[in-house]
């Protein structure tokens, strides 16, 4: 966007320009404001006139919204880099020409301060300040309909915003200069060189602020619900608090020994001294309080059923994916309009016009579970990795895309190979493998060397898998026909395991924890865990992180925040990624293989933050160990 008008940026900009610098921000505050600002003469727009007009108000308020990330291609590597630098998925070095350098230097361990990648940290200071410039100067306008209440609401919606872009700067850098206000121009420049805020006072603010906001804002929006959709809601408010409180307890953040020595010039501690065991009570009453408003009514699984009754898990999982939020009541936080084509191309079949190179890893397939709830590590798991299928293996279900005559409850075919025969339904909706039927084409997948799919070109997935989750079965690639999705990044599933698993660490005898576990393995198709795990910490604390991972498969950064806030790094990435044979022909393609061995040091726990940042601002201290 130009830059507002000679009279502007004299009048604000330059005015403002010392607390701008404080803020860390790096383009004008009006950067964030939506294009409408271009269609008035350069000489005449002021924020006088931007306020004093209603659709320029609600314009403006729209621009803050900007910063709310895509959660498909946003979150599959280019923007934030977090699908594709865990153990889930994998790239080829190959797309280092196509804009990928930067994930792929993370996975080799070449990130450092100078090449951090998404600046989130410079963004979200540059729409904060936009957000508190709307709460200073929005007001009714009577004469065209903008009430009182109308303010306040669209305050609110500030409000939250800045809210939830601290949150994600608090999941990734850690402590970070809380601004809480607009601050005033006339500040000396020393003044505006803000310090770190110590990480628990932060957390507290939060809470505060988005409890308060949880009980102004509406449960939902009963008039212009559908233009309304993905504005904030009470539920909303809950739901980032929650997941806050779970991370905050977190060991990452909850007696980590490594950070009680990061202190701000003037000695102030950024990070908590000790553990505190109340941080998990917190979280799992912060949980419990979003499930208590969503079975009031507001929120529920979403779950298809079979015509006897039954829950069918294909048809539960896959759409919920697929339904928007106006009908699918599992969404908590959707952003309005997701950038689908993008990602779904990357993880498409190049030889059914996408380009493929997006790939799943064998370490996530091997974590689904089999049909009857066990890992494939159980001996009573019925695992059986080498040979194919010689019988077809049916499930309760409507679901019909495993053969061209589309038979419905036919899941795998003869021919598959063993690896892939009864296991989970999450893991068929979740994964798509080597031979496996393309509904759009009429033919089964070839991801062997030589394959329509598959090497020698760059666009296959280095694994042998790619991620099939989000994809509707009439999608496709070669017309450019991508039906809508919902654009989900928080829902109601994740919040029973995050309730379990902070009742797991703070009271592993609480019924509540089985429960729920139960609700998602039952949407999921497969038996509940038995009642002997209550009070068994250890394992209770397996199944929930076992529960995580397939459940929430390639969802935003949720695997990459788990990795990092459990202090796994270096236990995960010690293993390799490991796949099936690329570059074999169909014969020797079902062979375990080492594709590569990433990178993970320990710094990497926390976002490095960008060196621009800390040279603007020597009370800064750059995070542990970078």
């Amino acid at each position: 966007m130009q830059y507002i008008m000679k009279k502007y940026i004299t009048s604000f900009f330059w005015k403002h320009a010392r607390q701008l610098l404080a803020t860390l921000i790096l383009l004008p505050a009006f950067l964030s404001c939506a294009d409408f600002l271009d269609k008035e003469p350069d000489d005449m727009l002021t924020l006088d006139m931007v306020f004093n007009d209603k659709r320029r108000t609600e314009d403006f308020l729209a621009g803050v919204y900007n910063l709310i990330p895509d959660p498909l291609y946003g979150f599959q590597g280019q923007q934030y880099s977090s699908m594709a630098t865990t153990d889930d998925c994998q790239i080829p070095s190959d797309l280092i020409s196509w804009g990928w350098d930067w994930t792929i230097s993370v996975n080799e361990g070449g990130w450092n301060p100078i090449n951090a990648g998404y600046n989130l940290w410079a963004y979200t200071y540059k729409n904060i300040r936009s957000a508190y410039i709307f709460l200073e100067n929005a007001k009714a306008l009577p004469s065209q309909g903008v009430t009182e209440a109308d303010v306040e609401i669209m305050k609110c919606e500030a409000r939250f915003l800045i809210c939830y872009y601290y949150v994600r700067m608090l999941e990734l850098y850690g402590p970070f200069p809380l601004i809480t206000r607009l601050i005033p121009s006339n500040t000396p420049i020393e003044e505006l060189k803000i310090p770190r805020t110590p990480f628990d006072e932060i957390v507290d603010w939060l809470d505060k602020e988005l409890m308060e906001l949880s009980k102004l804002l509406p449960t939902q929006y009963t008039t212009d619900a559908n233009s309304r959709f993905g504005r904030p809601t009470s539920g909303m408010c809950l739901a980032v608090r929650a997941r806050m409180l779970l991370y905050a307890a977190s060991p990452l953040f909850n007696g980590n020994s490594d950070y009680y020595d990061v202190k701000n010039p003037d000695g102030t501690p950024l990070f908590p001294q000790k553990y505190d065991a109340a941080k998990w009570e917190r979280a799992a009453r912060a949980c419990k309080e979003l499930i208590d408003l969503a079975e009031k009514g507001t929120y529920e699984l979403f779950i298809k059923r079979n015509p006897d009754g039954s829950i069918d898990p294909f048809l539960s999982f896959q759409d919920l994916f697929l339904t928007s939020g106006e009908t699918n009541k599992e969404i908590i936080f959707s952003r309005r309009s997701v950038e689908a084509e993008n990602y779904l191309r990357y993880v498409i079949p190049r030889g059914a016009g996408g380009w493929g190179s997006f790939g799943a890893t064998q370490n996530l397939v091997d974590a689904f579970l089999m049909r009857n709830g066990l890992p494939i590590t159980d001996p009573q798991s019925g695992y059986v990795e080498e040979g194919f299928v010689s019988e077809p293996i049916y499930y309760n279900t409507r679901y019909n895309l495993s053969d061209e005559n589309a038979t419905e409850g036919l899941v795998v075919a003869p021919g598959v190979y063993n690896m892939y025969a009864n296991r989970e339904p999450r893991f068929y909706i979740s994964i798509r493998f080597n031979n496996q039927w393309i509904h759009k084409e009429r033919r089964n997948t070839e991801f062997y060397n030589g394959g329509r799919d598959g090497r020698p070109n760059m666009h296959s997935p280095i694994c042998g898998y790619q991620p099939r989750k989000y994809v509707n079965p009439n999608d496709d690639a070669r017309s450019g026909y991508f039906p809508f999705r919902p654009a989900i990044l928080y829902r109601l599933g994740e919040f029973y395991l995050n309730y379990a698993e902070a009742l797991i660490e703070s009271n592993p005898s609480h019924p509540d924890i089985l429960k729920y576990l139960n609700r998602i393995r039952q949407r999921a198709g497969i038996p509940d865990l038995p009642a002997s795990l209550l009070g068994n910490q250890e394992e209770l604390r397996k199944a929930v992180r076992r529960e995580r991972r397939v459940e929430l498969a390639f969802e935003t950064n949720l695997r990459q925040m788990d990795i990092r806030r459990w202090l796994i790094g270096e236990e995960v990435f010690a293993e390799p990624i490991v796949g099936m044979d690329q570059w074999a022909g169909p014969e020797n393609y079902y062979r375990r293989t080492e594709i590569t061995k990433r990178f993970f040091h320990k710094k990497m726990y926390l976002w490095p933050i960008p060196q621009g940042i800390i040279d603007n601002n020597s009370n800064i201290i750059q995070n542990k160990f970078w």
